[in-house]
């Protein structure tokens, strides 16, 4: 069993959000992939798929940011995983919005989201996506910059991405280890 979290804020007002990278690219593989909603549990929706002969859970917390942990942590240990089975999608402001990359450990620098896994699970080692969402404006605070609005261009550069890379999923799901993985689509 595998476990994707996109991690983001729930609610209308933050639904095209740079904060929301990781939801916006976990829908992307909820439909690829044909998920099926599984309900309201964990403090988070749920999603299943069969992929390659392996159940694969995807997760969007709705506990925010801020308290992304609270509601992994519920999950990983209703099903017993190991953090190797897991993989965390989330924005990343120090690149690009067209830099996409596979990275298996390291600080949250100041994500609050990678903060609150990090004090659940007692370690910065765990696999993780970080999708780009550009620097800051001049002028513009960080908590103001990853609230704004992504544009529809940048959505769509965001998105198309991802798509060309989607198919790491399956790879992973059959056994490719992650650093393979990393070494294929970074």
């Amino acid at each position: 069993m595998k476990l994707i979290v996109g991690l983001g804020n729930p609610g209308l007002q933050y639904q095209q959000t740079r904060h929301n990278a990781g939801f916006l690219v976990l829908d992307e593989l909820i439909k690829h992939y044909r998920a099926d909603f599984s309900g309201e549990k964990f403090q988070a929706q749920i999603f299943t798929a069969n992929i390659a002969g392996e159940k694969v859970i995807m997760a969007k917390p709705l506990t925010f940011m801020n308290l992304s942990g609270d509601s992994v942590i519920k999950i990983i240990s209703f099903y017993k995983l190991s953090l190797n089975d897991v993989v965390i999608l989330h924005d990343e402001k120090d690149f690009p919005i067209t830099k996409q990359q596979f990275k298996n450990f390291g600080s949250p620098a100041g994500h609050n989201g990678l903060k609150s896994l990090i004090s659940h699970f007692h370690t910065t080692n765990f696999q993780r996506l970080r999708i780009g969402i550009g620097n800051p404006e001049p002028g513009w605070k960080i908590v103001d910059w990853v609230l704004s609005k992504i544009s529809d261009t940048e959505l769509k550069t965001i998105i198309t991405n991802f798509v060309n890379k989607i198919n790491w999923l399956k790879d992973w799901v059959e056994g490719m280890e992650f650093i393979n993985l990393m070494n294929k689509y970074n």
